[in-house]
């Protein structure tokens, strides 16, 4: 699937790839519909239409993942909201596993979120994220996302990596495009980002559903 040879280093998105999707597909389509409703008077399923439009305007903007933006837009706390769910934050079972091997192995490993800066400290507080990774960028940092170009152009100049040495994993098939399209040289699609829900056909990229099929050559090859 992967030529690990070829693979210095390793760019990790977070939701849906290290940790388990189901945390913010609960908050965004359950939890915050529910509490919005209670505060605005209208029905839960209004608010869950109303809210569900505006993410589709907003999809792959700044803003979609801008808790500051949700915060003045909606007049409620997005933060303390996440906290109340929290217990629902977890990893991916085959992430320990998969983060030791490529930390052993040598790779510079840079996890990459589209999060909001708040929301990423949040799930560093609630898992052990940080023990086995090094740098966590939050893409806010430079006020664009991995959706568009200037973000890869940006990270590039900043950690120096030869893209095409570079393996980038994300659940999402538009971010895994953009990187594409950027020159980055290995793509890995996650297959199963929520675990609630059944795991997706991915045929335009690599797919993985447990990273446990890729220890064995992680730990065979080493970055030189």
């Amino acid at each position: 699937m992967l030529d690990w040879r070829q693979i210095d280093t390793v760019l990790l998105d977070m939701d849906g790839t290290l940790l388990d999707l189901h945390f913010d597909n609960y908050f965004w389509l359950e939890h915050l519909p529910k509490r919005w409703a209670e505060l605005s008077g209208i029905s839960v399923s209004d608010a869950k239409q109303q809210l569900e439009a505006e993410y589709h305007e907003l999809n792959g903007k700044i803003e979609w993942y801008c808790l500051d933006y949700w915060t003045k837009r909606l007049s409620l706390p997005i933060t303390e909201l996440k906290r109340e769910v929290m217990d629902k934050i977890q990893m991916r079972a085959d992430t320990p596993a998969f983060l030791t091997a490529l930390k052993q192995s040598g790779r510079k490993v840079i996890l990459v979120t589209n999060a909001h800066p708040d929301s990423l400290s949040l799930k560093i507080e609630r898992t052990t994220l940080a023990s086995y990774i090094d740098t966590l960028v939050s893409t806010h940092e430079f006020g664009v996302t991995k959706e568009q170009q200037e973000l890869w152009q940006r990270l590039q100049q900043r950690f120096g990596f030869d893209p095409k040495r570079t393996l980038f994993v994300d659940d999402s098939l538009p971010i895994l495009q953009s990187a594409q399209r950027f020159g980055i040289g290995h793509l890995l699609a996650v297959a199963n980002p929520d675990s609630q829900k059944p795991s997706r056909a991915i045929t335009e990229f690599p797919a993985i559903e447990d990273y446990s099929v890729l220890l064995a050559d992680i730990q065979a090859t080493s970055s030189n």
